[in-house]
């Protein structure tokens, strides 16, 4: 669960029906600074007189904010839309393309007006209708530490729950997941975990819960009936990487129920960076270990115009045929969208 040193409220937030919730659930703890804005500049409400600080301040910082626009951005390959409940994350992985994207807003925001944005996503159901219409939930976030806040993603899944041609998706590094057990999800929401090495999680992963504690969460999710999936990423390939990457494969199987015979969904992601991101990351991290020499990666352009550093190509052909044979032996059933 997410602990805020500073709750922020932007103008609005505190007539509805989420923001007075949080209001109330934060206005007695001396721990927490609560800043009511007359205006939406939150920038200055948050320390920091350089980006190392500021995004030490910011991911303390909750926002309570409005969204205005309802057009939602698409987010192929993994859905047809984002679903914007929530912006940000507490969590301060070393690697995190968020550091690029949030630059000097690294803080939490959550978005008050949960009815208008699921209105939308109906809109957009009934627009692509008689086709199943599939919404991403974390595309920019991860929702689960802010939900007993918000109770958001209770609200979604079960407004998806109700919906034939909708279905809702999301991923999470952590696995305070009990209140979302009892819903009647009807099987239209898929709960992903990105999971990686216990090695990697210790170095790179901080402020997240345990590859261990996400596995046990997982099982806990496949137990309530939820089509559950895996994302292994980022892989890296280090001294061992094999063995350790076996034994995280070998540890879901063991976790999850013994009658779990569902088709599990894993997407596996190699580690990559570009230069503006890896500029931000040792402005942030000036002491990271993240393996991001140049000259040991190969240049390729991305499908939004700018370059990214990735494995070789001979690296990746042995990364695909290891997962591809690792996650076979043990899910024989599985579904695997991608090695990437």
């Amino acid at each position: 669960m997410f602990k805020p040193k500073r709750v922020i409220f932007e103008k609005g937030t505190l007539d509805t029906e989420v923001g007075k919730n949080i209001y109330d659930k934060v206005k007695d703890d001396k721990n927490i600074e609560i800043i009511k804005l007359t205006s939406n500049k939150i920038k200055g409400h948050i320390p920091g007189e350089n980006l190392y600080e500021q995004y030490r301040a910011g991911k303390e910082t909750l926002v309570v904010g409005i969204r205005k626009t309802l057009k939602f951005q698409t987010c192929k390959p993994s859905a047809n839309y984002q679903l914007p409940l929530v912006s940000g994350c507490m969590g301060r992985c070393e690697y995190c393309y968020l550091n690029t994207q949030l630059g000097d807003k690294p803080f939490v925001r959550v978005f008050a007006n949960t009815d208008d944005i699921l209105n939308q996503a109906k809109k957009y159901i009934e627009e692509r209708l008689p086709d199943v219409t599939i919404f991403e939930g974390a595309a920019t976030s991860d929702p689960v530490p802010v939900e007993p806040y918000t109770d958001t993603l209770r609200k979604t899944i079960e407004f998806f729950g109700q919906e034939e041609k909708g279905r809702f998706r999301f991923v999470t590094k952590y696995n305070d997941i009990d209140s979302l057990l009892d819903i009647k999800h009807n099987n239209h929401t898929e709960i992903r975990f990105s999971i990686n090495t216990p090695k990697i999680i210790d170095t790179y992963e901080h402020h997240t819960a345990s590859s261990s504690k996400r596995i046990e969460a997982a099982a806990k999710v496949a137990s309530a009936g939820y089509q559950i999936g895996f994302i292994i990423a980022p892989v890296f390939l280090y001294d061992n990487w094999k063995q350790d990457y076996i034994e995280l494969i070998k540890s879901i199987k063991e976790k999850l129920p013994k009658e779990f015979n569902e088709k599990i969904i894993f997407e596996v992601i190699s580690h990559r960076y570009t230069t503006k991101a890896k500029n931000i990351i040792l402005e942030i991290f000036p002491q990271t270990t993240l393996p991001m020499d140049d000259e040991e990666r190969k240049f390729k352009y991305g499908q939004f115009g700018y370059g990214k550093y990735v494995y070789t190509k001979e690296q990746l052909s042995e990364m695909k045929e290891f997962f591809q044979e690792q996650i076979k032996e043990f899910f024989p059933n599985s579904i695997i969208k991608y090695i990437i």
